[in-house]
C-alpha cells in the first residue's frame, strides 16, 4: 500500500500513528503488540490530527529506533525500518511482520511484558492470552491438546455413534485418535478438549467447558430491555441445526410479487446465517474462560458472537481476501467431514454473495475486544410493536415502491424513493433527519437501494444527486 492511501486509513489493529519518539516506550509496545498480533505498520511523523509533522534528523531517529527494538524487545527482532517522505516531510514506517512469539518488553519481563493488539490499542496479555501465543511455538492447537481430568469415558458413546454412521465409518479408539477426540497424556488414553467441547457427556462438558454453549434470545425492540423468547443450547453440534430453527420462529417472512407469482422473503439470508454459525463455532476460542456465544435478535437487527478476537496472524482484512488460519484443527476436522465446512477460506465469499444475490443488506463484522460480532442489518426492519411470526396465506403482499421498481424495503427506503419520484434532491441527511437514525444506518439504507440498482448517483461528489432507474436501466 501506498504511503499516502496508509495516511488516510484510521489506527486499528495493524496500523499507528506517532507524532515523533519521544515517548520510546509506546512506540516499543506497538511494536510488540504488532508482532504477536497480526503484523503492523508504525508511522513517525504524524499528528494526532492527522497533520504530516515529519521527523527531525531522520537519519538519527532511525538509528535511535533500531538500537531501542535492539536492546529493548525479546526475543529478538528485526523489523523493516523505512524513511520516506511526503508533502516535503520525512516520516519514518515501522514495518513489524507477525511471527510466534511471544515477544515481550525486556524491561517488563515474559509474563509482565507481553502486550497484543485489540483494536487501536495495545492491551498486555493475560494469562490465557499469553497460553495461546506460547501454542503457536507447537504444532498442536488448543482443541488439540488433553482435557485434564478426563478419561475415555467422558465421550458421548450415543453421540458418537450417531456422528460415525451419518459417516458410514466405524467407530473404534483408532478411529476417535485419528479424528482428534482422543489423545494420549502420561501414558493413558484421555479425551481431547474438542472431543469434549463436541462430543463430551453432559457431566464433562459441564465440567471442563460449562460455557461452551449458544444463548439465544428475541429482544421486544432495538435493544436488551425486553425478552420475548430466549432458549440455551448447549451442544453445539446439535445447535448448528436448532439455532436455525430459533431463528425461524423469532422472524419473519414477507412477500413479493415476483411476475405473476408470489415470493416469500425471509428476514435473514439462510446461507449467510449457516455460514456464520459454523465459523463461530470453528474458530471461536475455547480456551478463554467465561467464554460463551450468543445470537440475539432485534427488532432491526440480528447478531451472533463469538468468543475470541481473530487467530494470531489474522486480520479482518485478511478474512475478507480469503485468508483462512485454523485456530482448532480437530474441531475444523468434524465440520469439514460433516460438510459444513468447505474450502478453506471461501466462506465470507458465500456470505457475501449470498447476501448480493438475495438483497440483503451487508453484513458487519466487528472485532471488540475478546470477541467477534457480526451484525446481520434486518431486511424487513419490523417495529416494535409488530407481532413477530411465520408468513401465512393470509399475510399481505409487498406493493411496488414505484413504476420501475417492485422490490422489497424497509420504511425508511420507501420514503426515500418517494422522494426521489417526487423531485425532492433528498441524500443520506435526509433519512437522518427525518427517521431519527444514524447515518451510518442511512448511507447503508441507500447503498443497498444502489446495489439492487434501484437508484443511482449522478454528478460530483458534493453537488450530485441520486435518481430512481427505469426498468430497462435496472434489467441485468
Amino acid at each position: 500500500m501506498r504511503v499516502e492511501e496508509l495516511l488516510k486509513r484510521p489506527e486499528g489493529k495493524s496500523l499507528e500513528f506517532k507524532q515523533d519518539i519521544s515517548a520510546p516506550k509506546n512506540i516499543l509496545k506497538s511494536v510488540i503488540a504488532f508482532a504477536n498480533t497480526a503484523g503492523g505498520t508504525v508511522v513517525i511523523g504524524r499528528a494526532d490530527d492527522g497533520t504530516i509533522v515529519g521527523v527531525d534528523d531522520v537519519l538519527d531517529a532511525e538509528e535511535r529506533l533500531a538500537n531501542l527494538i535492539a536492546d529493548s524487545i525479546a526475543p529478538g527482532m528485526m523489523p523493516e525500518i523505512e524513511a520516506v517522505t511526503v508533502a516535503d516531510k520525512a516520516l519514518l514506517l515501522i514495518r513489524v511482520a507477525h511471527w510466534p512469539g511471544p515477544f515481550y518488553l525486556k524491561a517488563k519481563g515474559p509474563e509482565d511484558g507481553v502486550f497484543v493488539r485489540l483494536g487501536s490499542t495495545n492491551r498486555q496479555a493475560d494469562a490465557a492470552t499469553l497460553e495461546a501465543l506460547r501454542r503457536l511455538h507447537h504444532t498442536r492447537t488448543f482443541d488439540q491438546l488433553p482435557c485434564a481430568g478426563t478419561d475415555e469415558s467422558d465421550l458421548d458413546q450415543a453421540a458418537l455413534q450417531r456422528w460415525f454412521a451419518h459417516q458410514k465409518r466405524p467407530l473404534n479408539v483408532s478411529a476417535l485418535e485419528s479424528l482428534g477426540m482422543l489423545t494420549h497424556q502420561g501414558g493413558r488414553r484421555v479425551a481431547s478438549n474438542a472431543g469434549v467441547i463436541l462430543f463430551g457427556t453432559t457431566e464433562a462438558r459441564q465440567r471442563c467447558f460449562p460455557d461452551a454453549r449458544i444463548s439465544c434470545a428475541r429482544f421486544l425492540g432495538r435493544d436488551k430491555s425486553e425478552f420475548l423468547d430466549r432458549q440455551d443450547m448447549n451442544g453445539l453440534l446439535e445447535a448448528l441445526v436448532d439455532v436455525p430453527k430459533f431463528i425461524a420462529r423469532n422472524t419473519r417472512l414477507a412477500s413479493r410479487i415476483n411476475g405473476m407469482q408470489r415470493e416469500d422473503v425471509s428476514e435473514y439470508s439462510a446461507v449467510a446465517l449457516r455460514e456464520v454459525l459454523v465459523n463461530a463455532v470453528a474458530h471461536a476460542d475455547y480456551a478463554l474462560s467465561g467464554m460463551r456465544f450468543f445470537v440475539s435478535i432485534f427488532s432491526d437487527r440480528l447478531e451472533i458472537q463469538s468468543p475470541g478476537m481473530f487467530p494470531f496472524g489474522m486480520t479482518l482484512e485478511n478474512f475478507k481476501a480469503g485468508v483462512s488460519r485454523i485456530r482448532n484443527r480437530a474441531i475444523c476436522r468434524v465440520l469439514r467431514e460433516m460438510g459444513l465446512m468447505e474450502e478453506w477460506g471461501s466462506g465470507y465469499q458465500r456470505i457475501t454473495s449470498s447476501c448480493r444475490q438475495g438483497g440483503y443488506p451487508e453484513l458487519e463484522w466487528l472485532e471488540l475486544g475478546s470477541c467477534v460480532r457480526v451484525v446481520f442489518p434486518s431486511r424487513l426492519e419490523l417495529s416494535t410493536d409488530e407481532p413477530v411470526r411465520a408468513a401465512t396465506a393470509n399475510d399481505p403482499v409487498s406493493e411496488p415502491v414505484n413504476d420501475p421498481v417492485n422490490e422489497l424495503v424497509n420504511e425508511r427506503q420507501k420514503w426515500f424513493l418517494d422522494q426521489l419520484k417526487q423531485g425532492v434532491p433528498v441524500k443520506a441527511e435526509g433519512i437522518v433527519q427525518h427517521w431519527g437514525v444514524s447515518p451510518a444506518t442511512a448511507k447503508r439504507d441507500i447503498a443497498a437501494l444502489r446495489q439492487r440498482k434501484i437508484i443511482e448517483f449522478s454528478g460530483a461528489p458534493k453537488t450530485g444527486v441520486y435518481r430512481l432507474k427505469t426498468k430497462k436501466e435496472s434489467a441485468p
